[in-house]
């Protein structure tokens, strides 16, 4: 069976089950639909958090970044912070939260900060952060799509947007969590299979976690040791050495992660689905638990895809591929245009470099590392087509988390929080539909033209939560003397800067007529990239919070009372939106 029609059966029927996953499991009361009635077994609610976690950007980006842009142990910063950011959220944040026993994240904020104004304000920061995610989900639809059912971009957003639809209008938080789970069993499957066969290929072990430290078959060369004598002969540093940047970058990279993690408002939201407050701890382990499966196979398969797609470039040391003998994947990548070459000093070779007026390899997207693999590896077409589901898989799993918290907020944060508190649950209900499906179409004309800032990296929605909403929450379970007005203050001015910090080095005006400031390091603060600012951002949050919370009244004496029992280990606290 060729591979077009067996990643079109395969796509289908993954497509079929979340269907039928949607109409099983639709929601029935506003309760279903924001918290799926908060019945969700920790094991089950661990699996659906990996899904709603590991989204385009792990499944699709990671391993590329790896390979190609961070260079091997610069990219660690991906696996450090966005897994760190987990261990956070399990010991400061969930459990509070959960014992909480409200539907969102801006909700805690306008209660534990007595101010409408203050929730109002974390609605916006969530809508912005959200937003921003949701673009980097729309365009690996887009991708996986346009390569592997060879439909354009446009076609295949259409396609992802009307199945987010389906199931997400129709079932809410309850359609989704059961719809992740099987979505989490594709997505790891399709990543994991492929990079058994590889590290079999390579290194004759099965494990890739351990074929990335094995030598390579036939030899007593080990594969790392090997890829860093291949990159440094094309003129690269290091694979294994080679830090982002600066040892300060670095750091602050992590940081931006870590802490972005564990404020990102889709993550956090998936903890008022559990019974109980143990049971938010219970799931963040299963979280780890199922995220690392994929996180420890990462590197591998970055590791592997670079030395795969060197070896395929030049054969044997100075001798180039022919261009017109490139394999098939090759020509199929190049329809793409993520994948494009250019016969330099006209011998028909392609040489692959790292002097830009040497190499011949023009582009080679990140996102290529992983969908692409299997096909340079030559592995059977129905791996190949379970790589596509689970790239498909991934991204509409975050995006329907995304689409939900943003609708969440609308819906149940503004509309009945703020405008109209007296609203029916029925009515509520309708609206959150509605909502949600305005976040689709918003979503989808985004993925359609998306905006310079965002669209290359998700990075930037992490520094933006860093930012914004983890402070507040911080500050929000552990502090009883910040104010309300402090907290409105701190968070405006923590997404304040830290867009304002992105747009200048990325070449948009925050404000016309400045002077743009250049994405090059010798203009950044301390040496930190833009997509790194987010724990500086976090930094001036807690700064202006605390500042402005000693020269205002303190907070009322109930609210206090209510820091102390969020924090007191005792009951469970039922989520009742009230």
């Amino acid at each position: 069976m060729d591979l077009q029609t067996l990643t079109y059966i395969v796509v289908g029927f993954t497509f079929a089950i979340y269907i039928g996953i949607a109409i099983w499991a639709r929601a029935g009361s506003t309760k279903d639909f924001y918290v799926a009635g908060g019945g969700i077994n920790p094991i089950q609610n661990g699996m659906a958090t990996a899904a709603d976690w590991m989204s385009a950007a792990s499944f699709i980006s990671m391993a590329g970044l790896i390979a190609l842009s961070y260079g091997g142990y610069g990219g660690s910063v991906f696996l450090m912070g966005w897994t760190g950011g987990y261990v956070i959220l399990a010991m400061l944040l969930a459990p509070y939260l959960r014992k909480y026993g409200k539907f969102t994240v801006p909700e805690f904020i306008g209660d534990r900060f007595y101010s409408k104004s203050a929730r109002a304000v974390a609605v916006i920061c969530l809508i912005i952060c959200s937003v921003t995610y949701v673009i980097g989900q729309m365009k690996g639809v887009g991708v996986a799509f346009s390569r592997f059912l060879e439909v354009d971009y446009d076609t295949g957003l259409y396609v992802g947007m009307t199945i987010v639809f389906f199931y997400a209008v129709l079932g809410g938080m309850k359609g989704i969590t059961y719809t992740q789970i099987a979505q989490y069993c594709v997505l790891i499957l399709a990543y994991t299979i492929p990079a058994i066969f590889i590290s079999l290929q390579l290194t004759g072990n099965p494990l890739p976690q351990l074929g990335l430290g094995s030598t390579l078959i036939g030899t007593d060369v080990y594969l790392l040791d090997k890829l860093d004598m291949v990159v440094t002969d094309l003129g690269f540093k290091e694979y294994t050495t080679n830090v982002r940047l600066s040892g300060i970058n670095m750091f602050a990279y992590t940081l931006s992660l870590m802490i972005g993690t564990a404020g990102l408002p889709h993550v956090i939201i998936r903890f008022f689905t559990v019974p109980k407050v143990k049971d938010a701890r219970s799931s963040a382990g299963w979280a780890l638990v199922f995220i690392a499966i994929l996180y420890t196979t990462a590197p591998a398969v970055a590791g592997m895809a670079r030395l795969n797609l060197i070896q395929t470039i030049e054969p044997s040391p100075g001798e180039y591929l022919k261009i017109d003998e490139r394999p098939q994947w090759f020509k199929n990548w190049e329809k793409t245009g993520l994948l494009a070459i250019e016969d330099k000093n006209g011998d028909g070779r392609i040489q692959y470099s790292a002097d830009p007026a040497v190499n011949e390899m023009v582009k080679i997207d990140n996102d290529i590392m992983v969908l692409a693999n299997p096909e340079i590896a030559k592995l059977p077409n129905w791996v190949i087509a379970l790589v596509a589901a689970g790239g498909l898989a991934a991204a509409l799993s975050t995006a329907a988390g995304l689409l939900l918290a943003i609708s969440s907020a609308i819906s149940h944060d503004l509309l009945k929080g703020m405008l109209t508190p007296n609203i029916s649950e029925k009515a509520e209900l309708n609206a959150s539909r509605v909502a949600m499906a305005f976040a689709i179409a918003g979503a989808g004309y985004l993925g359609l033209n998306p905006p310079g800032f965002a669209a290359g990296t998700v990075a930037l929605a992490f520094g933006l939560a860093a930012s914004s909403i983890f402070p507040a929450l911080m500050m929000g379970i552990f502090s009883k003397v910040v104010t309300k007005e402090g907290a409105i203050a701190g968070m405006v001015g923590g997404i304040s800067i830290t867009l304002f910090y992105v747009f200048q080095h990325k070449g948009i005006m925050f404000i016309p007529g400045t002077a743009f400031l250049g994405d090059t390091p010798a203009n950044w603060f301390m040496g930190i990239e833009p997509n790194a600012f987010g724990c500086v951002g976090a930094v001036v949050n807690f700064v202006i919070a605390y500042a402005v919370s000693r020269v205002t009244a303190a907070p009322p004496q109930e609210v206090q009372d209510l820091v102390e029992h969020i924090r007191v280990p005792v009951g469970a606290g039922e989520a009742t939106g009230h």
